[in-house]
């Protein structure tokens, strides 16, 4: 835990400011009255945002940069050491924090920080437990990794009682955090150039969970005393699905309360299923009793899984399952999350999703299957060199299930190509098993073109990727109403 009170700084520089979260962060900053400036690489639609807000914005990045009045500095942890803001800030001996110390400083003036962790699904449910704190008529903070639809926005700020957040694993950034409770959605192979295993990424989340406030059992077991809210502070929960893996080893030295969600032997899950228009409803049960019913205006049994984990959480904190019901109703998806952008060529439809990882293709790919009249047809981004070469069979896999799968070119982000690892590879995996269903393309305008002339009304085009392949899309849509 940092030992650190902001209230002593006046003057606040963000190094990758044109990050999600990281542009939040400065606008939560900026609303306390502190001074904020930052920098970034790229002029992007987020800082052209923070600079109409009047915060000073210089591109690119040098030590120039670091005003004379700027007493703490804070960055991303794609930042390198030997940035020259970086080194600026170490000669003149400033303050200086990464994002997740800046957020977890920043949780420890609020009486429930409640933390959304786990490789996937992470800013989904943490968009749900927004969105039903909202509905409520809760005025939560928030720091979520995507925009929340009925926010327009990262982030809120709120009243200092509860502070929802995602929490990334990444450089084990979640271990900056201690929530009063704490959300494991799943564990899978991922980042896995940081971690280098699955039991280096196990034992993050299991300090994780032992950070966790533990001082006993914390409302007689999820939730159904609301006088422990407002009253004594009696500790911490964990919400984990007991279905990851080797969740004994997770759960290990944990002191605070422990509630499971996910299939029938958990504390919380979901039965009487039906799927109208596409979309679950569900009946929600704790250990046996049923609560409520629940309809979602999202599609796909993961986006179960995710509205269990949120509604574990939002009972926790002591709202009440019809509550916990309508929030999750009000609930449309989370920017590049299955999100519709529209359609072309007389009622092709485009939908935008940040999947990444072979586990979110496959649930994406999935879901669009029970749903698509005609083709499914992705186009992937693979993000990252590590990502593709560790998982590659994996996305192999997965990337199969469309019916037509074109790949541009991997989105590097942090890495160089030393890997040996390209998108042709995957091309060339993929047409083994069916030959000519894997296409590569050079570029977006190559991509483009191609979709613009080839698909029918009942097609459904997914653009895929954590990088920038949204841009595709949108620009196809574009294109046609120009035309």
């Amino acid at each position: 835990m940092v030992n650190l009170d902001l209230s002593n700084y006046s003057h606040a520089h963000f190094i990758g400011i044109g990050g999600i979260s990281m542009s939040g962060l400065a606008e939560i900053l900026m609303l306390r009255g502190m001074r904020v400036s930052g920098s970034d690489v790229l002029q992007t639609e987020i800082t052209r945002h923070l600079k109409s807000l009047g915060i000073n914005i210089t591109v690119p990045q040098c030590a120039d940069n670091i005003e004379g009045t700027t007493d703490i500095v804070i960055y991303t942890a794609a930042v390198k050491k030997d940035n020259p803001e970086i080194l600026e800030a170490e000669r003149r001996n400033l303050k200086i924090i990464d994002r997740a110390q800046l957020l977890g400083l920043l949780m420890e003036e609020y009486s429930y920080p409640i933390c959304i962790s786990g490789t996937h699904g992470k800013t989904t449910t943490t968009s749900m437990v927004s969105e039903i704190f909202l509905s409520a008529g809760n005025n939560p903070t928030i720091s979520s990794g995507g925009i929340i639809p009925s926010l327009g926005s990262s982030f809120n700020v709120g009243s200092k009682d509860a502070f929802i957040v995602e929490a990334c694993e990444y450089f084990n950034s979640f271990l900056k955090f201690y929530p009063k409770i704490g959300v494991i959605l799943n564990i899978d192979a991922d980042h896995l150039d940081f971690f280098g295993g699955m039991r280096e990424l196990e034992n993050a989340f299991n300090l994780f969970a032992k950070n966790i406030k533990s001082y006993g059992e914390c409302r007689s077991g999820a939730g159904r005393n609301s006088e422990c809210h407002s009253g004594t502070d009696t500790g911490g929960t964990l919400i984990i699905n007991n279905q990851i893996p080797n969740i004994s080893h997770i759960l290990n030295g944990v002191e605070c309360n422990i509630v499971t969600f996910g299939n029938k032997h958990a504390d919380f899950y979901a039965d009487d299923f039906m799927v109208k228009g596409g979309l679950p409803e569900f009946s929600v049960y704790f250990r046996g009793e049923k609560l409520v019913r629940v309809s979602l205006n999202v599609p796909g049994e993961h986006n179960v899984m995710n509205a269990l984990a949120a509604f574990a959480a939002a009972y926790e904190y002591g709202l009440s399952p019809d509550e916990i019901a309508k929030g999750l109703s009000a609930f449309k998806g989370a920017k590049r999350r299955y999100e519709f952008k529209g359609t072309f060529n007389g009622g092709a439809v485009i939908i935008d999703d940040y999947a990444h990882h072979p586990t979110e293709v496959e649930a994406t790919l999935n879901t669009v299957k029970q749903i698509a009249p005609g083709k499914i047809i992705c186009l992937f981004q693979p993000h990252t060199y590590s990502r593709t070469e560790k998982l590659f069979d994996d996305f192999v896999k997965a990337l199969s299930i469309a019916d037509e799968v074109y790949i541009l070119d991997i989105y590097a982000a942090r890495e160089q190509n030393n890997k040996g690892i390209g998108s042709k590879d995957l091309v060339l995996k993929i047409n083994e098993k069916q030959e000519g269903k894997a296409k590569y393309f050079s570029g977006f305008s190559e991509a483009e073109k191609y979709f613009l002339k080839s698909c029918i009304p009942s097609d459904m085009l997914i653009t895929m990727g954590a990088g920038d392949v949204n841009v595709v899309g949108e620009n196809i849509l574009s294109t046609e109403l120009s035309t």
